[in-house]
């Protein structure tokens, strides 16, 4: 009876482990930070909002994107975290507005809901190589252009910042 009760309690402890939200407490970058999040984000690790460096985006989660883009000559494999994975780290509503930013100031207003409905990358990797400042580096908003024909048009276009120096939600 005990090991059943025993199975029954680590049951409902893990069940409800699955079912809250997953938060983390984020570090304070130790390479070079080559993005901000700032604005009405809940997980913070400076004054300045979230940064993170390299290798903590990278620690989202990487996946690959096969696509095309009007910038770039052919089919490419970008590789980088999600969007969405982002968000998720520094606890930005769904719901929010993001005002992206380029190391040139270059500002777009991108819906978060796009994260999630189109699976934007935060590229950070070209086929195989980093990308650099002068590759469109070292953060390049991708939407999957190659999955979804109707993304080709200007408002996604002007959405698709490259050289992503800050975040900031709104």
């Amino acid at each position: 009876m005990k090991q059943l009760l025993g199975a029954k309690i680590c049951a409902l402890t893990l069940g409800a482990m699955l079912l809250s939200p997953v938060t983390f407490a984020l570090e304070a970058p130790t390479g070079r930070v080559i993005l901000t999040v700032s604005g009405n984000i809940t997980e913070t690790n400076s004054a300045q909002g979230a940064q993170f460096d390299r290798d903590m985006l990278l620690a989202l989660g990487v996946d690959e994107m096969v696509t095309e883009t009007p910038w770039t000559e052919g089919i490419n494999t970008f590789s980088g975290p999600r969007l969405s994975a982002l968000l998720s780290a520094v606890g930005a509503a769904a719901t929010s507005n993001l005002s992206v930013t380029a190391l040139n100031d270059y500002s777009a207003n991108v819906p978060a809901k796009d994260a999630y409905d189109h699976n934007i990358m935060l590229a950070m990797d070209m086929n195989g190589d980093r990308m650099s400042v002068r590759d469109k580096g070292p953060i390049f908003v991708l939407y999957p252009f190659a999955e979804d024909p109707s993304l080709n048009n200007e408002v996604i276009h002007n959405r698709s910042v490259w050289q992503v120096k800050s975040i900031t939600v709104e």
